[in-house]
């Protein structure tokens, strides 16, 4: 009929659009989005913090674009080392790899392009320090941790807890093309936070890192010791926080706010001590998020706060 052409034309447009956006959305699975995006803040402060003023327009775009690009690569090699893992397991079951979405050499060339293309941006776009420390954080969170430590002993989130810590310095480096003493207090935040983080969650999804033939802690030694451990990490990152206020990197503004989150991470850390609701690790794990972003956020804005104080003082 003569109609038809003209109605059948659009609707295969439209079938191969959808086709097109579904498929990326399961590369997109593969970047671990949320975890990139927690990886940029925590970097673009390490930016801000290395400079008095605002952030030079040309480490901001590139650096934020290389690190985050460097980190999805990351994430996609952990998908790929993982796949055996995550199909067992209830939380990863349905990750892109393991449901089939896409094929083990579909994510390996994406996971390189991504690896390739960041570090182009940062030796050529930002410096050379930068690409390597990068680099070397790809290589110790995608390799070093998912192909090695992972399974190979109960500390293996408090090793390669070193990869995940680095973005502040990241950061710094994009800036200042140095790593300053502050940035490694930075450094030391995310390094002690990430053991009472994950062991929150591999508390709560112990059972499926039991039958994935994962030793995290609470497999390995049973919750109460993980509880313990989770306590005394929690005391010691309360401690750890308060470095940027003892060294005069930051004032009164981020003391007051990262008082208030310890007292609410020590607070999750008792609580499931002397709890037996195994929702209170998962509401413990959710906390420790918002509280990475929330201290991070409490240094920018005590940054700045100081920045404009101190102009203020310099115009009078």
């Amino acid at each position: 009929m003569p109609g038809t052409p003209i109605t059948s034309r659009p609707s295969a447009m439209t079938a191969a659009t959808a086709s097109i956006w579904q498929r990326t959305r399961f590369f997109l699975g593969l970047c671990k989005l949320r975890v990139v995006a927690l990886i940029v803040f925590t970097a673009i402060v390490g930016m801000a913090l290395a400079v008095p003023g605002m952030i030079p327009l040309d480490a901001l775009v590139w650096g934020t674009l290389g690190i985050g690009m460097a980190a999805a690569a990351a994430a996609a090699i952990n998908h790929l080392l993982d796949e055996r893992a995550d199909r067992i397991m209830t939380r990863t079951r349905n990750r892109p790899l393991p449901s089939r979405q896409l094929s083990r050499r579909q994510a390996l060339a994406f996971a390189l392009a991504l690896a390739a293309i960041s570090m182009l941006i940062l030796t050529l776009l930002v410096n050379p320090l930068t690409a390597v420390l990068t680099f070397a954080s790809l290589i110790g969170y995608a390799v070093v941790y998912t192909a090695w430590l992972k399974r190979a002993t109960p500390q293996n989130i408090v090793i390669g807890g070193a990869a995940g810590a680095a973005p502040p310095v990241l950061g710094w480096a994009a800036v200042t093309g140095e790593v300053h003493p502050y940035a490694l207090i930075l450094f030391l935040i995310i390094f002690v936070w990430t053991p009472p983080h994950f062991w929150a969650l591999a508390i709560h999804r112990r059972h499926d890192y039991a039958a994935a033939d994962v030793p995290m802690l609470p497999v390995t030694h049973g919750v109460a010791f993980t509880r313990w451990q989770i306590l005394f990490y929690t005391i010691i990152l309360a401690l750890v926080t308060l470095l940027p206020w003892l060294t005069g990197m930051s004032g009164l503004a981020y003391l007051v706010g990262t008082v208030i989150l310890n007292l609410g991470f020590l607070g999750y850390a008792i609580g499931i001590m002397r709890s037996k609701n195994e929702q209170l690790a998962m509401h413990m794990f959710n906390y420790s998020v918002v509280y990475l972003m929330a201290l991070f956020a409490f240094l920018l804005v005590d940054h700045y706060l100081f920045s404009v104080s101190a102009q203020g003082l310099l115009l009078q």
